[in-house]
Formats: structure tokens, sequence, C-alpha cells
């Protein structure tokens, strides 16, 4: 009775949110349910129990990093059996939109508290938009578009809707908000910068203007700088990005988040459904896992300049199909590598983990999306 009574929650929470639901093979038509959802505590995490990371994995983790040209980072962590396999882990590299990650977990904390509801009203007009992937700018029609805290947290982890993140930035409180979440959590070596306009407009050497924000005015204004300023903006953004984050810290992080020590119950259920219908970096995670597993990931790719690219990332959680977990983070901080190789490096990580022999495991060709996502 106890365990249908948290399916029964957590699908409502899921309906409440206000936002498409996920795809399945019985129908495509919105599950209309109340918006009140309730918030079940979950009981204290047991300790893991002892385990060695299987050899395996570790020596071809480590072989993909040190074969990598290019500065990139692994770490493995085995939620359930309590093993960790990392490569360069440690090192802080740029997110990119891998933090929007932190701004979902903010909100959902702050609707744990009873602070705000996934049906509460928002209003879009043209000072929020931002820059480069933003679908939700095509829906600010006669200068408003009208959403909720919930649509808006579907977008921002399902497209990456850089939009959609930066005014849920504004609803929690701002950066200063979601550092505040992360530091109360103890999550570790995780910044989180600026957002969206900010970061990116420091990262191309701009000073940000909302111009910026309509059609390709941003490229244009970004391409009329010398190659010294672009060259030396992305040098210091590389060099001590302010979104870096440990491979490691997301890593444990993503398995926190799994084992229900971060979020309520039905906000856990919520924001890893979310993940798992992402459609942002198809030759990432997705075109190496094997038949049978699950994943729910987040990607993040930033600017290139030349054939210099600053951020090119995938992390998740991946279920096997005995349902053992494994949170991942793959993140390719600097390379003059094309995107190819990148997606390769990804793909093969998830290939390890998985035990996925496909044939068309390392060929996939480009992906959706861009720089933001």
């Amino acid at each position: 009775m106890i365990g249908r009574l948290i399916a029964v929650v957590a699908v409502l929470a899921l309906a409440g949110c206000n936002v498409e639901p996920r795809p399945s093979q019985s129908s495509k038509a919105p599950v209309q349910a109340p918006a009140y959802v309730v918030a079940i505590p979950i009981p204290a995490p047991r300790p893991l129990p002892a385990s060695n990371a299987p050899r395996p994995i570790a020596l071809a983790v480590q072989q993909l990093v040190r074969d990598f040209p290019g500065t990139a980072g692994v770490a493995v962590r085995a939620v359930d059996e309590g093993w960790t396999v990392q490569a360069n882990g440690r090192q802080r590299m740029p997110q990119q939109s891998v933090s929007k990650l932190w701004v979902a977990m903010t909100v959902l904390d702050q609707r744990d508290q009873g602070r705000l509801r996934l049906d509460d009203p928002v209003t879009i007009t043209p000072a929020d938009l931002t820059v480069f992937h933003q679908p939700i700018a095509y829906l600010v029609k006669g200068g408003t578009f009208q959403t909720t805290v919930g649509n808006l947290l579907f977008r921002a982890l399902t497209q990456s809707d850089n939009t959609a993140n930066d005014r849920l930035l504004r609803v929690v409180g701002g950066p200063s908000a979601v550092r505040a979440f992360i530091e109360r959590k103890q999550l570790g070596d995780i910044r989180f910068g600026p957002g969206e306009r900010l970061l990116q407009a420091g990262t191309a050497g701009l000073t940000w203007q909302q111009s910026m924000s309509v059609g390709n005015t941003f490229s244009i204004m970004r391409s009329r700088l010398s190659p010294e300023v672009r060259s030396a903006a992305m040098q210091a953004y590389i060099a001590d990005p302010p979104d870096g984050a440990a491979p490691l810290a997301i890593a444990d992080a993503l398995a926190r988040l799994a084992r229900g020590e971060l979020l309520s119950e039905t906000s856990t259920r919520l924001i890893i459904s979310t993940m798992e219908s992402s459609r942002t970096g198809r030759a990432r995670l997705k075109a190496g896992v094997a038949p049978g597993w699950t994943l729910a990931h987040k990607t993040g790719t930033g600017q290139e300049l030349g054939r210099r690219n600053a951020g090119f990332n995938d992390v998740g959680l991946l279920t096997a199909p005995d349902g053992r977990r494994y949170a991942v983070a793959v993140m390719i901080g600097d390379t003059m590598r094309p995107m190819r190789d990148r997606q390769q490096l990804i793909q093969s990580v998830a290939a390890t983990i998985t035990g996925y022999r496909g044939p068309a495991t390392l060929t996939s060709a480009g992906e959706d999306g861009e720089v933001g996502n």
C-alpha cells in the first residue's frame, strides 16, 4: 500500500508541473492531474557497502583520458556499490550548461521547503532573453509569454534553453541562492557562474548589453573583436572558469541525488525523469549506452575560437537493466580536436561502463543544439 502511494504521488508531482510529459508507447497526450503535490520525506541513507572498482573499467577510463589530445576528466561513481573510478577527476573544468542542474536542484529544494510551487506563474519578456540556444524566444509574441516554474524547469533541462534557465535563476534569488544550495548540501568543488548572459559575454571578451539577445547580434559583435582580445578572454576563462567544477564532485553529487540525499522523494523522481527526457547530446553518452540501460543526463557546450573549444561535457545517471546505477561525468575543458573526436571520448566512457559493443558506437554524426547546451 505504501509503495503504491509513493508511486501515485510521484506521478502527481510530474503532472503538476504543468510541463510537457515524457512520451510513452501508450500515449503522447498530456496527463491531467491536480497541481498539488506532496513532498515525502525519505529515510536516512544507509552506508554504502565496501566494493572495489572493476579493474577493466578503471584501466579503460584512465587510458581514454590519457590518450585524448587536450584537457579532459572522467569520474564514475557506483551509486549502489560504492566504488569510484576517475581520471583527472579533481581538475576544475568549464561546466557550461551542466550548471543548469544546480539551478534545477535549487528550484526543487525551495519547492520542498514550501517557498515556491511548480505551477507558480512566470512571465517572460524581451528583457529576459539571453544568448545562443533559447527556443523560448520564439514564444515571446506581443512582448510576453506566460508560463510556469515547472515548464521553465522542463525546458531548461530537456532543451537546455538558456533563457528558461536564467529566468529560473531570478525566481530562486540569483546566483547567490544557487551557491548557497551547493554549499549547504556540501557538493564540493563545484562553482556556479553569473548566469548565461554575463558568462558567455565574458568568455567572448564582450561586455553584456541586452541588445545582444536579439537575432545574431551577439555573434556579430563578437566577430568584430580583434583575435588578440578574443584569445585572451578565452584563455582567461579556461584557466579559471567561474562555472568550473571537478568531474569527481559532479559524479558524487549525482550519486547523492540518486540515493535521495539532496531532495525529497518526489523532487528526486521528478528531476531524474526530466533528465531522462533530455533532447540534447544524441552523439554523446546516449550513443555509447548499451540496449536496456537508461540514461538521465545533462550536456554542456562552450564557445569555440578557431579550432579551440572551451567546455564539451555530458554528465548523468546510467541505470543497468538489473537496477544498478552509476553516476558519470565526462568533461573536456580545453581541446583543439574536432567535435567528432570529443563525442567519441564521451561515447567511449558510456560504452565502457555499460559494456556496449554495438557497430555504430563511435560513428554518430553531428548533434542538435548550439552553445550553451
